[in-house]
């Protein structure tokens, strides 16, 4: 999976033609690319692998950017300075890893309540999106592509079954991103772990349930053999983004030849990961029920409270956070018109 197709080695010469160049004038380089995720982790890793070979691929060999496991060159979470600093060129991750750096960042991650991968991507291109992601990345010296989105996400795992709204009290549970606020809001103490620590703290009783990410995705996780309530929809992330991240020293220095095989391949992979996502979910669902998983849906007074913890959430980050508030503005704003396409456009 994570090797190229044949049809990529004509992609030099085509990509040479879009560029109005010979591929000779790509920059030639020998860049690491640290993973906040393992390589063998279906999509979350193997989607940054498909990065590496389609770049080399393309660049005929001029472009290399290896990707590295976590904790090769640094943890993980440590990620983010790391490419700050310079200390590797590059990596593969989330911007909603970042939020303590600044919160705007997991509105280009996943939002609770909102878009499918769609909208989400048109506001990312068209809809000032990147731009907003640029000016925030900026003074962290970092360039970020989004170069990836994944099929809608579960809600989580538990050990016991949750009735109502009310039982989220007292848990201790892994959560990501802007989900992570809304639980802490309905009683749930909640931490932020990288996808190698949560199997063991949830078999220690470390914490009581935890969500991750899809069916096809949790599954090889493993977490069926100590939780066995598994919940939909995935209210907290509908839609998510990865992010190549670069330096902004070495990013600047790119010709632009360069800066825009980048940017393609990246949009390649947009398209392969959201396929690849909405393709491999059924088989796992059915997988997990053969291994005594009981599959929930959320009943609507708990969805109903959820989102009226969302807002809570928003008005506090959007008069906490300058950045935070001219995100999630922009967003919101781009929604109200995708409204009215949407609500026409599509079955209902």
């Amino acid at each position: 999976m994570n090797k190229c197709p044949k049809i990529l080695s004509s992609c030099v010469f085509a990509i040479s033609l879009l560029l109005g160049g010979p591929a000779q004038a790509l920059d030639e380089l020998r860049w690491d690319m640290q993973s906040t995720y393992p390589g063998s982790l279906t999509q979350l890793g193997t989607l940054g692998k498909v990065i590496e070979s389609r770049l080399a691929a393309v660049s005929g060999g001029r472009i290399s950017v290896k990707y590295q496991e976590p904790g090769a060159i640094v943890p993980a979470l440590e990620t983010f300075d790391a490419v700050s600093s310079g200390a590797v060129q590059a990596a593969w991750s989330t911007p909603g890893y970042w939020t303590g750096k600044d919160t705007s960042l997991a509105l280009f991650s996943a939002v609770p309540f909102g878009p499918e991968a769609g909208e989400y991507y048109a506001w990312i291109k068209f809809g000032g999106g990147q731009a907003l992601l640029d000016e925030i990345y900026a003074p962290h010296n970092i360039k970020s592509l989004i170069c990836g989105v994944i099929a809608p996400e579960a809600s989580g795992w538990f050990r016991k079954e949750i009735r109502n709204i009310d039982d989220f009290k007292g848990l201790k549970m892994r959560f990501f991103g802007l989900g992570a606020k809304v639980m802490e809001k309905v009683g749930v103490s909640t931490q932020l772990l990288a996808g190698g620590d949560i199997f063991p703290a949830l078999e220690l009783g470390t914490i009581d349930a935890t969500e991750f990410s899809m069916p096809a995705i949790d599954l090889k996780l493993g977490f069926y053999q100590v939780a066995k309530h598994y919940y939909f929809p995935g209210w907290h992330q509908q839609s998510t983004m990865f992010e190549l991240m670069i330096n902004k020293d070495e990013w600047d220095s790119l010709s632009k030849d360069t800066q825009s095989l980048f940017e393609l391949v990246c949009e390649a992979n947009v398209a392969y990961g959201l396929a690849e996502g909405e393709a491999i979910q059924f088989g796992a669902l059915q997988e997990l029920r053969d291994k005594g998983v009981s599959i929930h849906s959320w009943p609507d007074d708990v969805l109903q409270a959820l989102q009226a913890a969302w807002q809570d959430v928003v008005a506090e980050e959007t008069a906490a956070n300058p950045n935070f508030d001219k995100a999630w503005s922009s967003l919101a704003a781009f929604r109200e018109d995708y409204r009215t396409w949407s609500q026409i456009g599509y079955l209902k």
